[in-house]
């Protein structure tokens, strides 16, 4: 497998549309988000999401992080069990902020789990690609397992050659901390990681949501 290198800075549209290609063709490319660098692939292909779990070296047993374009898709596919849990999440998103929502019953065993994490990135690629396909991305960092994730495209240029169908780069500064994970799967708010946004800041818009 040849890995074709786009830089997103000067081919913007035809990187979209190449990455939206390798998608629905159950391909695995690399691409940079509100966080740091990513593995993305279609959920619903059994084939593409083994492929990221072998360049990973990684048990097929763990979850994935999924990025969703706007509420509509994350709302298809989990659980909200209060009304004012989607004026929280508009509140929240898009940022680098993953959710952890119960998985609706029809969908458990296509993710193969009974919750599951989604974000609404705020990064302008990350978002047309999404509007492009209209389906959620596998996001995961760049990283074989146990070892820390890749955040420079020329590293990943080098460790993951000719084993990724694309990576998409920008020479542009890239963001280094992780995404801040909280649930909502128990009804109630909880941190399980902080990343970029600070659980206080997550917890005040919370609170105003529920008044």
């Amino acid at each position: 497998m040849k890995t074709q290198e786009v830089n997103i800075d000067e081919e913007f549209t035809g990187a979209v549309q190449t990455a939206q290609k390798i998608f629905f063709a159950g391909g695995v490319f690399a691409y940079p988000t509100d966080t740091i660098y990513g593995f993305g692939a279609n959920p619903f292909n059994k084939e593409a999401v083994d492929k990221i779990s072998a360049i990973k070296q990684r048990d097929d047993s763990k979850r994935y992080i999924y990025l969703a374009g706007d509420i509509q898709t994350v709302l298809k596919y989990t659980i909200v069990q209060q009304d004012y849990f989607v004026d929280f999440l508009l509140s929240i998103w898009p940022n680098p902020v993953t959710v952890i929502l119960p998985v609706k019953k029809e969908y458990s065993d296509v993710f193969n789990t009974e919750t599951i994490g989604f974000r609404i990135p705020n990064h302008t690629f990350c978002l047309k690609l999404l509007n492009a396909i209209k389906m959620p991305l596998i996001s995961t960092s760049i990283n074989r397992s146990g070892q820390e994730p890749l955040n420079e495209y020329s590293q990943i240029a080098q460790e993951f050659t000719d084993e990724m169908d694309a990576l998409f780069y920008s020479v542009k500064k890239q963001f280094t901390r992780v995404s801040t994970v909280i649930s909502l799967a128990s009804g109630q708010l909880e941190l399980v990681r902080e990343g970029r946004v600070h659980f206080n800041e997550i917890f005040t818009k919370f609170e105003d949501t529920r008044k």
